[in-house]
């Protein structure tokens, strides 16, 4: 299982790296039309992805000891999604052993 979980979010990871530099290089994110920026779906669609990371830094704020790396992920999620949240999965999946239970990963580390 953890060896289907790295692979997994590395391709997650690959993906959005070339999707993020395909779309930039096509027009700079703060340059989006206003149609597009206020559409209601667009603003529905943005509440859902960033109550999502939320969520998932709950889990990481659970999995951190200190309050600076806490703070530190929260920022990183909040700025760059999914490719922090498949770098932050990809270092604890590479801090366990290949044969070892996935429950190793999702509790808190002793």
């Amino acid at each position: 299982m953890i060896w289907f979980l790295r692979i997994a979010f590395g391709v997650v990871l690959i993906a959005m790296l070339c999707v993020t530099t395909w779309a930039s290089n096509f027009v700079a994110l703060w340059k989006m039309p206003r149609e597009v920026a206020t559409h209601p779906w667009f603003i529905a669609t943005l509440f859902d992805t960033y109550f999502a990371f939320l969520t998932f830094w709950t889990w990481v704020a659970y999995k951190e000891t200190s309050n600076f790396a806490r703070i530190a992920w929260l920022i990183a999620i909040l700025l760059l999604g999914n490719i922090a949240m498949a770098i932050y999965m990809l270092r604890e999946l590479f801090l366990v052993p290949a044969e070892a239970k996935l429950e190793t990963v999702l509790l808190r580390r002793k």
